[in-house]
């Protein structure tokens, strides 16, 4: 064996270990706050029941199965074959290929695959047969002959750059069922972009340093000088009321129903044709239609990005809670009551609207 490259691979494992290692930390010390809390609750209410007895029990049982988990995780005769974990380029890559190369960029999340297998998830789209069978089109696609780059979240093994809550909510959805259906809607053969490249703050470990700017500063790159044409849902309102894309050379706007918008997609995508020839760059914000839109509009030579709650994004950083706020005068579907949008009396956004399908 190459000393060096045995070294490489010893490297790797190291690191592999340190980040199992980390996760398993995180998981025991969420069990035992949730354990000596319950234990002071029972203390203060002098219960004694079979009830609480069987749980803390089982809580126990939890802890035991943490702390022995990493030594069964790591034991080299456990076979590895059945973990899929799906090759991803680097964000830096994904931004080189999309400024560089022009190409485009279809995101699929968790509503997406819910949608392409018939199980909704979400409020914003009701179920449409036809738009699962585009969703799974998509995924299946060879990339418009690479024009194209599919993105889905980078999740399936370690979550160390996510702060807490992220990682616990994310490891709540990837269940083995979950990680089952993905299998299935996934190619082995392609290297995906990262999904949350447009989602560059809420979810991360490092929220409270300066690199969720960095990743905006990149991300504003992209439309820095061009003529922009936004596809939104008409109360997402991307780039109204901050400078997300005051660098760009135009702004225009298409309009879909703020919920639903396979609803119209045909609309939709005949009103970008009519429009392209005026247009370097779509940005597409309209729920799970965005991915399928992405894909038809390079197909006739068009470079459009799915860029999904990127504005949203934007303001929590500029609120800089470091959480998901309220967001006046803007659909908001990942907290209570961001369904209730009021009415926005912008000039400049209404002078940007060249049509609306709502």
């Amino acid at each position: 064996m190459n000393r060096q490259h045995g070294t490489e691979e010893i490297m790797e494992s190291a690191r592999e270990n340190s980040r199992l290692k980390e996760q398993i930390r995180e998981i025991q010390d969420t069990l035992q706050a949730f354990y000596e809390a319950y234990s002071e609750l029972i203390k203060k209410t002098q219960e004694n029941t079979d009830h609480v007895l069987m749980f803390s029990k089982y809580i126990q049982y939890l802890q035991a199965d943490c702390a022995n988990l990493k030594y069964e995780l790591m034991d080299p005769t456990v076979s590895r074959e059945e973990y899929f974990y799906p090759e991803f380029r680097s964000d830096e890559e994904t931004l080189r290929l999309i400024l560089e190369e022009k190409k485009s960029l279809a995101r699929f999340g968790d509503g997406e695959f819910s949608i392409a297998v018939s199980s909704p998830r979400h409020e914003f789209q009701r179920m449409d047969d036809r738009l699962a069978r585009r969703i799974r089109e998509v995924l299946d696609t060879d990339g418009c002959g690479g024009r194209l780059l599919i993105g889905i979240a980078d999740q399936y093994g370690s979550l160390e750059r996510f702060n807490r809550e992220s990682a616990q909510r994310i490891r709540i959805y990837m269940t083995d069922e979950i990680r089952r259906q993905h299998r299935e809607l996934l190619r082995t053969d392609r290297i995906y972009s990262d999904a949350y490249i447009t989602r560059p703050y809420v979810l991360f470990r490092d929220l409270d340093t300066d690199a969720p700017g960095r990743r905006f500063a990149a991300l504003k790159e992209i439309w820095k000088d061009k003529r922009v044409i936004i596809v939104e849902g008409s109360q997402t309102r991307l780039g109204v009321g901050n400078d997300l894309l005051a660098q760009a050379r135009e702004v225009r706007r298409i309009l879909a129903p703020p919920t639903s918008s396979f609803d119209r997609y045909d609309d939709l995508y005949e009103e970008c044709l009519k429009q392209a020839e005026g247009a370097d760059l779509f940005l597409l914000a309209i729920g799970p239609s965005s991915g399928v839109l992405a894909y038809d509009l390079t197909l006739q030579s068009c470079q459009a990005l799915d860029v999904g709650h990127i504005d949203l994004e934007y303001e929590w950083f500029l609120a800089g809670k470091g959480v998901r706020t309220p967001v006046p005068n803007k659909y908001n579907n990942e907290i209570a009551g961001g369904d209730a949008v009021g009415e926005v009396d912008d000039p400049i956004y209404r002078s940007q609207i060249i049509a609306s399908f709502v």
